[in-house]
């Protein structure tokens, strides 16, 4: 038994699969460039081995423990923290059994085709993970763990990654990549600026993160102006641990531009006490949107929008585990009226980069193609969230690519929380797009070395060049 085909995901023609190989061939061994994702500077800083397998497969991986739980498996039971602190499952080969023995349940998802692509080409496993094998699985992941060549370091270099972002609040005093820097170690690991907690009113202990970003940045946040201020001086301190971007998860993609008189007003009213309106939240928000595409034009850090998520859904579950547990929905977005007034300032500015991300997929052709087919600014790059699959990357380049072009996107970026995924996103993401590159070359739309070519940039040098790396 093989747990991975070499030809998957390859087209089932021979002649175009043919061609996909030899495209594939050609960039299967690139560096990864990883712009945008969640793994926990903590590892890269402490380069502690990682636990045991189920603390490095399930318990930090929503895209996991989502699945188990909609088939109505405790997140208690696969050892996911609580909010206070109430007791959940401990015994690692529990929660590894747990999981074995719903693997069922991944069949036909990227998870599945990510879990597969780590076992067999990291840990050497060639038999699919079941109940009867689960702890014999877990004790040959587990014995190589606890090797030196298993650590994140090793991994990393292992991977052959060329530089990771992490993504950090305001609030974090990045002592883990000041660890990863004075250390001496020659991995690249920076970080993004990640403002939700300081810019949305609706953000768990808003005022206090706000007052506290004051005490920061040594700024008096009691106005606007002193607000901005402090973003102005956190970013400068960000870009001094490697920031090259910009990270903002809003409900929707609207953007403002009010005179400074009434976003005075608007800062007292969301920092005044009692409840924040929703339209108040709202606009703020969206004038935020437009003030770090100032910022970002003042500094140069790349902005990154990825809007459209109904965050922690499911409030039973939110109270009781807290954020980014698997319940953040897509929901419709309007970008071409939403982002206009942040675009009327800033669109034809060639010096600013937005990258624009979605979980909309209705909107890529009808909207965002054609925006960043027009506006200098404007990049996409497509949230491999719920859309990191190969459907969802054959969609994106079809919907796409007959208006805004291969250049007008930033080739591909992961969203990873779970560190030994990262190489199978990146090689999922290549061999989708040399299968769609290959038949554009045998339906005679492009030549072979133009293809070649193009397979080179979406899988390095468009991210490399967009996010300034």
């Amino acid at each position: 038994m093989t747990l991975l085909h070499d030809d998957r995901l390859f087209p089932a023609d021979a002649a175009t699969r043919a061609v996909a190989r030899r495209i594939y061939n050609e960039v299967k061994d690139l560096p990864l460039i990883c712009p945008h994702g969640h793994t926990d500077p903590r590892w890269y800083a402490e380069n502690s081995a990682f636990p045991d397998p189920a603390r490095l497969f399930v318990v930090p991986d929503h895209y996991i423990f989502r699945m188990l739980y909609s088939q109505g498996i405790r997140l208690e039971d696969l050892g996911i923290p609580t909010v206070d602190g109430s007791p959940v499952e401990e015994d690692p080969r529990k929660i590894w059994r747990l999981f074995a023995a719903n693997y069922h349940l991944f069949r036909g998802t990227p998870t599945r085709m990510w879990m597969d692509h780590a076992f067999a080409t990291l840990f050497g496993i060639k038999e699919r993970l079941s109940a009867a094998n689960a702890d014999a699985i877990y004790d040959s992941i587990a014995g190589q763990l606890a090797t030196d060549a298993f650590r994140p370091r090793a991994l990393f270099e292992q991977f052959n990654i060329e530089v990771i972002a992490t993504t950090e609040s305001p609030l974090d005093d990045l002592a883990h990549h000041a660890a990863i820097r004075d250390s001496g170690w020659k991995g690249r690991v920076v970080t993004a600026y990640r403002p939700d907690p300081v810019v949305d009113p609706d953000f768990d202990g808003f005022r206090d993160n706000v007052r506290r970003f004051g005490e920061i940045t040594d700024t008096d946040v009691s106005t606007f102006a002193g607000y901005r201020e402090a973003h102005r001086k956190r970013r400068q301190f960000f870009k001094s641990f490697g920031a090259t971007s910009t990270d903002h998860g809003h409900p929707t993609a609207r953007t403002a531009d009010l005179s400074p008189v009434e976003v005075e007003a608007l800062y007292a009213r969301v920092m005044a006490q009692g409840q924040v309106t929703p339209e108040d939240a709202e606009l703020f928000r969206a004038q935020m949107l437009t003030e770090m595409a100032a910022l970002s034009l003042e500094d140069g850090l790349v902005m990154q929008i990825h809007p459209g998520s109904q965050r922690n859904h499911n409030p039973g579950l939110f109270a009781r585990f807290g954020r980014d547990k698997g319940a953040d929905i897509p929901s419709a977005t309007n970008y071409v009226r939403d982002l206009k007034p942040l675009l009327d300032r800033f669109g034809n500015e060639r010096d600013l980069t937005v990258i624009l991300f979605t979980l909309d997929e209705t909107a890529y052709s009808r909207e965002l193609a054609p925006l960043a087919g027009h506006y200098p600014c404007l990049r996409l790059g497509p949230a491999w969230w719920f859309y990191d699959s190969p459907e969802g990357m054959r969609r994106y380049r079809e919907l796409v690519t007959e208006t805004a072009g291969f250049y007008n996107t930033v080739g591909f970026n992961d969203d990873t929380r779970a560190f030994p995924s990262i190489p199978a996103r990146h090689d999922v993401a290549r061999r989708v797009d040399c299968a769609y590159l290959a038949e554009l070359v045998v339906t005679h739309r492009l030549d072979e070395d133009e293809a070649a070519e193009v397979a080179h940039d979406l899988a390095y040098r468009l991210a490399k060049e967009a996010y300034k790396l």
